[in-house]
């Protein structure tokens, strides 16, 4: 089984999750970046218990998201090409240690380490592969092993890597493919059983995260 380097994208707090604000204006002061980064690290997390994973790699200009990253074990680089997320994961990508390379979203706090394994698993059925989210429009999971990783995130992104020769995997794999960019999604995400920082965020909204 190959040794992953798994890139995580990760925008300055300031621009990040913007849907997500109606949730935290009601509590104030830092909430709404106290949200972002419980984000980040719940998925960041549970990638490096990840048996298939090698390193985790954090693309952010953001210092509290590096924090967070490199507390966790993460290894952080700047996003020099300042660019759009796709340019931030190609220089991810280019400054991995490993020829197999994944970019993750880092908005999945249900993600599971088995979910991760089966998913980086399925991804030797070709040379680059893609998870769409729950909602079949958006990916969560692009994967290369061997060649570019050739990002195409944004609108209709499961549409344009498909168009562009990945492969799409399907399997049992709630928390992978349950990112986050809105209320519904939150909720939905805790249903599932969420890491232990968007867990207490939750409880911080008067909701439980059950694990």
């Amino acid at each position: 089984m190959p040794q992953w380097s798994i890139v995580v994208p990760a925008k300055r707090l300031a621009v990040a999750k913007t849907r997500l604000r109606p949730l935290t204006e009601a509590l104030g002061g830092s909430a709404h970046d106290d949200l972002v980064l419980a984000l980040l690290a719940d998925t960041v997390a549970a990638a490096l218990a990840c048996p298939s994973v090698a390193e985790v790699l954090v693309v952010t200009d953001d210092p509290a998201a590096a924090d967070v990253a490199r507390s966790l074990g993460a290894r952080t680089l700047a996003d020099e090409p300042d660019r759009g997320l796709n340019p931030a994961l190609e220089h991810g990508a280019r400054n991995a240690s490993h020829p197999a390379v994944a970019a993750l979203s880092s908005d999945l706090p249900a993600l599971r380490p088995p979910e991760l394994a089966g998913a980086l698993a399925a991804a030797d059925a070709a040379p680059r592969c893609f998870v769409p989210d729950a909602h079949g429009t958006g990916t969560t999971l692009l994967t290369a092993n061997g060649t570019a990783l050739l990002p195409r995130f944004g609108t209709d992104s499961a549409r344009a890597h498909r168009d562009g020769g990945a492969v799409q995997l399907t399997g049992d794999w709630p928390g992978l493919v349950r990112d986050v960019d809105t209320p519904a999604d939150l909720w939905d995400a805790c249903a599932l059983g969420t890491g232990p920082r968007i867990a207490a965020f939750a409880r911080r909204l008067g909701r439980q995260a059950p694990r």
